[in-house]
């Protein structure tokens, strides 16, 4: 594997491939009872009530975004693999106690058991731990990649392995691939850098108040609530408009996924290897600004809906990948798990806030609502963003690996 600049070596290509098998392998046992629970927990004690019911497929969330920053900072200290495997334990835990639960209070508390395992910034920092500066967006790329296609798959697989193995059976199987995502961290993912671990940590203040990192956390809780307006408004478009009935939306999805996925590559590395980040991640909001508006004329026909679910994803995508690789990059070397622990906490929260304002302007104003109320949240986005006085250079030295004490507001400045 060549060492130049612009391509991975074969540690980071191998690094980098692993962690993002291991988030393949949590999120797609955690979105697997999503198309299917809200459904079979009505034949469960409890299932009658549709706030149970809420809480039982939002606990995950909610432990996730308490236990993300203490996880991250965990990891700063003892390791990010020991930080790891624990949390995939917990997962496993979760997903055992969810499949024997008799009721749905019980999987209630096994999602919020799952939900404890919060290795989403103890992951993502031993990336950006593997891999240089310069590698560094095409490794979260990897990684927003296998979130796309493990949650596009479960849209196609969870039906069909509900008939067979049934509610408990999907815990079940969960669980197990918990446990693979252990195998894999223990035995495929490289060595940890020596750098790794280290004793001096910035204040967590710091992080939170430094400006550039605070908008690209602002960029995170909008996206991941645009996110889910957008998903409550769009397939049920797809029926009225588009005439496709529910059972066969996964094919469309698994298209619109796996042509952004293509589409998303040419921007990011031609960004990398220009330099210029910056615009592509502009042109990114923009890009999502320019969706969410074409949807509010409420347009008809599945090609115009595919087209513009496909274009949002694109979008969607760049953007998921560059964030994680801003805030690392961004962040102090001794600090990056701290800085993702914030990053993915304030993911969590845009996740439940979408779904909790955009469930209140759907159900008081309309799916235009939803649309509007996001289009806003991306106006304020794009503000910030085009605000950001400091990018990390392209190539050369990151602000992540200047010495750890340094003020992170006093790390590089972007050339231009």
């Amino acid at each position: 594997m060549s060492d130049r600049p612009d391509s991975m070596t074969r540690p980071e290509l191998r690094a980098s491939a692993a962690l993002a098998f291991v988030f393949a392998l949590r999120m797609f046992g955690m979105f697997l009872i999503l198309p299917v629970f809200a459904v079979q927990a009505r034949l469960l004690p409890g299932g009658d009530n549709a706030l149970l019911v809420g809480l039982a497929l939002g606990a995950y969330g909610f432990v996730q975004a308490l236990l993300q920053l203490p996880l991250g900072m965990a990891s700063d200290r003892i390791g990010r693999k020991p930080v790891i495997v624990a949390g995939l334990l917990l997962f496993a835990a979760g997903s055992l106690v969810a499949a024997t639960a008799q009721d749905v209070l019980g999987v209630l508390i096994g999602r919020a058991i799952q939900g404890a395992g919060a290795v989403s910034a103890a992951v993502t920092a031993l990336v950006a731990d593997s891999t240089r500066e310069s590698q560094r967006t095409k490794a979260m790329a990897m990684v927003g990649a296998s979130i796309g296609l493990s949650f596009a798959l479960t849209l196609v697989a969870s039906p069909w392995l509900h008939a067979r193995i049934g509610l408990s059976g999907l815990f079940e199987l969960t669980g197990a691939l918990a446990l693979a995502a252990i195998g894999v961290t223990l035995w495929v993912v490289p060595p940890t850098p020596a750098r790794e671990v280290q004793r001096r940590t910035t204040p967590l203040r710091v992080l939170l108040l430094d400006p550039a990192l605070m908008r690209l956390n602002i960029g995170v809780f909008v996206l991941h609530a645009v996110q889910i307006g957008f998903f409550m408004v769009i397939p049920g478009w797809l029926v009225e408009r588009a005439g496709v009935p529910l059972r066969d939306h996964a094919p469309l999805y698994l298209v619109a996924v796996t042509v952004s996925l293509l589409l998303m590559l040419a921007p990011l590395g031609w960004g990398e290897r220009r330099g210029r980040m910056r615009e592509v991640f502009a042109v990114g909001v923009l890009l999502l600004l320019a969706v969410l508006l074409a949807l509010m004329t409420e347009p008809h026909g599945l090609v115009p809906l595919v087209g513009l679910m496909t274009l949002y994803l694109t979008a969607f995508n760049v953007l998921e990948a560059s964030l994680p690789s801003l805030v690392s990059r961004m962040a102090p070397a001794d600090s990056r798990g701290a800085a993702l622990g914030i990053y993915n906490t304030v993911q969590s929260i845009g996740l439940f806030c979408g779904g909790a304002l955009g469930g209140w302007a759907y159900q008081r104003l309309g799916a235009s609502a939803v649309l509007g109320v996001a289009a806003v949240l991306v106006v304020v986005w794009l503000a910030a963003t085009v605000s950001q006085k400091r990018w990390p250079l392209a190539r050369g030295a990151s602000p992540a690996d200047l010495p750890s004490g340094q003020p992170v507001s006093e790390q590089g400045r972007s050339r231009g």
